[in-house]
């Protein structure tokens, strides 16, 4: 996903979509709200940002149209408010000009926007909860089933959606979280934000989202959305990046793993076939960061064919 909030927006956004080779996705209310100011934004800015991402090629816009009015009182009782980005905007709008959500509203026109360039509506939840104190709470729940009201929406006019999800989430929480998202959204697919399962560690929140990704997975969330060891600390560098990335696709492959994956357990037998021989470079053609792995063999300076670990004591020896 392209994120930007400044520079040369639309280069920006047409040189990534050039040179990405994945689906790629962008959260079109940052470029209205930079261009127009918050408190300057109405349906059609918004509309028509929307319509110019979908021209240049974005396959996905990420939307925060179940954010309504009706869901701000439920806010007082929050220890974190609200978290999203794109909910914050929306939040200061509606109370400010004191009327409702333009994204909700229109959501037929967006809808029409969407058909016209076959453009998957990712439907943001503004309302996801920042901290495990706000978790599954009255105002995430009630922006959930407007999420599953306008699911049916985009389905009646043959548009796709998937439905973005939480955030901070206890691991007790995360089986009913999915659940609810499944009810709610009819089956549509699921995209969780981690979820982070506790606060506490800023550095490690890529482990902390990668417990939670594994549990949702398992329990049938479809898409893991990563997190890196800058999360809620500064923009993230490429080695963030890359170790974000790595943590959550073992997330991924555990949650395969326990939901009878037959590719993921092949991938599995076979490393350990390989342990077992300690055919290191079959080994490493396996590992998910096969440049970490090979640089912790050659650190070792070991001379014959098992690890420091052990050395001569080795059980597989």
């Amino acid at each position: 996903m392209d994120l930007s909030t400044g520079g040369d927006i639309n280069f920006i956004r047409k040189t990534l979509i050039k040179n990405c080779p994945a689906t790629f996705g962008t959260v079109p209310i940052y470029q209205t709200v930079i261009e127009n100011s918050l408190l300057n934004i109405n349906s059609d800015n918004l509309l028509d940002t929307i319509e110019l991402h979908a021209k240049q090629g974005v396959d996905f816009v990420t939307v925060h149209a179940g954010l309504t009015k009706k869901a701000l009182p439920l806010l007082k009782s929050r220890l974190t408010g609200v978290v999203s980005r794109g909910g914050s905007f929306l939040v200061k709008w509606m109370k400010h000009h004191k009327k409702e959500n333009p994204l909700y509203e229109n959501f037929n026109q967006l809808l029409d926007i969407a058909h016209k360039y076959d453009l998957t509506l990712s439907l943001g939840d503004g309302l996801r909860p920042g901290s495990i104190k706000d978790a599954t709470d009255k105002a995430q729940i009630y922006e959930l089933k407007i999420l599953g009201k306008l699911t049916k929406k985009a389905w009646e006019k043959d548009v796709q959606v998937i439905i973005e999800g939480p955030g901070h989430i206890p691991i007790n929480q995360i089986k009913k979280n999915v659940k609810l998202q499944k009810k709610y959204c009819y089956n549509a697919p699921f995209y969780v934000l981690g979820p982070v399962v506790t606060d506490i560690a800023p550095g490690y929140d890529h482990i902390t989202a990668a417990i939670g990704g594994a549990i949702a997975g398992y329990h049938g969330a479809d898409f893991l959305c990563y997190v890196t060891p800058a999360e809620h600390l500064r923009l993230p560098t490429i080695e963030d990046v890359k170790e974000g990335v790595i943590v959550t696709k073992i997330a991924a492959h555990a949650a395969d793993i326990a939901k009878g994956v037959n590719k993921a357990q092949i991938r599995d037998n076979l490393i350990s076939k390989y342990r077992k021989q300690f055919n290191w470079e079959k080994q490493f053609s396996l590992a998910l960061d096969p440049d970490k792995a090979r640089k912790y063999r050659k650190e070792s300076r070991i001379k014959n064919k098992v690890c420091t670990m052990c050395g001569k004591y080795c059980s597989m020896k």
